[in-house]
């Protein structure tokens, strides 16, 4: 398994994301594709983040 390394310049907070430090609040990709499902966004709740894989190894804090 490749070694997870945190991205000092992308914060997250999902656990649940298997990109995501766990053990930081950080990413571990070297960038993230950002996008929406709203056809207008207008509120942070429009914009998604598209890197999100869920986590299924059952590691979590």
């Amino acid at each position: 398994m490749n070694e997870m390394k945190k991205n000092s310049n992308i914060k997250c907070t999902v656990a649940q994301c298997r990109n995501n430090m766990v053990t930081e609040d950080y990413c571990c990709l070297d960038c993230i594709h950002v996008g929406t499902h709203e056809a207008d966004p207008t509120v942070p709740e429009c914009v998604d983040c598209n890197s999100f894989v869920r986590r299924t190894d059952g590691i979590m804090d």
